[in-house]
């Protein structure tokens, strides 16, 4: 492991991007999703996870130049085709907007469909809670999650995530996979050989196993049983209202050629038109249940961690490719 400087970390990521030939806001909005994601101690879809990225830009699962098309639903609907591109440059572009109906009507709407994977679903959430939104989030990805013991790929790992805005501290945020763990978790942990917890998966026979190489064979499981379950069928429909493939359809998102084109769902809400002086009211809350003893997820204000710790091999990598 080494350190390394932010604004190094940044620059490398930058020039590795650009040499795989993505446009420079796909670039900047991968590199801002990373280093999201390595603050909040989540290095598996870091800086790391860019790589995959790289890969599939190469291999043509993924358009880094695609420019997504917005449409105004209604007042408060805004509906992305991602066109083959990443999950965010949609969101991005209709951010204001989302915002803006949010306050006048008291929630809004922003659906996608033809995206790669999103990545850190609690980037989308925290940049709403940043501007005073309650925000729920819902992404789809290729299935990879059984609905439990003997049913094979059904799900994937079809995170859900939510935000909610303190005023004068950073947001609460939490963002979870429906599986037991992430995708990506299962695969750093069979390039290691250290042994998955025991209901985390199951083999390609339908068995329970704790070995990750099995897992990836197989499929993983969902957090609370049927009721997990339950959680990734709700993530799925919301996510995929705008036409996004089911998960059962998605190529894979980390081989062959051919985007997944999956969808995700988000809801703004503006909490002090449901209820005058709401956020106030939650903020007061939630100091409470942190006085009771609840352990409330942390979340950090953007650019405050000034150096990252890094695996070397992936910053020689990174080097590497920002040369070609």
């Amino acid at each position: 492991m080494v350190t390394v400087d932010r604004r190094e970390v940044i620059a490398l990521c930058t020039a590795a991007l650009d040499a795989a030939g993505a446009s420079r806001q796909v670039a900047d909005l991968l590199v801002e999703t990373a280093l999201f994601a390595e603050e909040r101690g989540h290095p598996e879809v870091g800086v790391a996870h860019l790589l995959d990225h790289i890969d599939a830009m190469a291999d043509g699962r993924l358009d880094g130049r695609a420019v997504p098309l917005l449409e105004r639903r209604s007042a408060v609907v805004t509906v992305s085709d991602a066109r083959g591109g990443i999950a965010q440059t949609g969101f991005h572009e209709g951010l204001t907007d989302l915002v803006q109906a949010a306050r006048s009507y008291g929630l809004a709407a922003f659906a996608q469909q033809g995206a790669f994977t999103c990545g850190p679903l609690g980037w989308f959430v925290e940049r709403l809670a940043d501007t005073g939104l309650v925000a729920v989030a819902t992404a789809v990805s290729p299935a990879v999650l059984a609905a439990g013991p003997g049913t094979g790929r059904v799900f994937g790992t079809n995170p859900m995530a939510y935000a909610i805005p303190r005023p004068g501290r950073p947001p609460l945020a939490v963002d979870q996979a429906s599986s037991s763990t992430a995708f990506v978790s299962v695969r750093a942990a069979a390039e290691r050989g250290t042994p998955l917890p025991e209901g985390w998966a199951v083999d390609a026979a339908g068995n329970p196993t704790t070995d990750p190489a099995a897992a990836l064979a197989g499929a993983l499981l969902p957090f609370g049983g049927y009721k997990g379950a339950n959680i990734a069928l709700l993530v799925e429909l919301l996510s995929s209202m705008a036409g996004g493939n089911w998960a059962m359809d998605a190529p894979p998102w980390d081989t062959g050629s051919r985007s997944p084109e999956v969808g995700m769902f988000v809801l703004a809400i503006d909490p002090d038109v449901l209820g005058r002086g709401s956020s106030a009211r939650i903020a007061d809350h939630l100091e409470r249940l942190a006085d009771s003893g609840v352990r409330l997820p942390r979340a950090r204000p953007p650019g405050s961690v000034a150096r990252l710790t890094l695996r070397a091999d992936l910053v020689a990598v990174l080097r590497d490719r920002g040369r070609v």
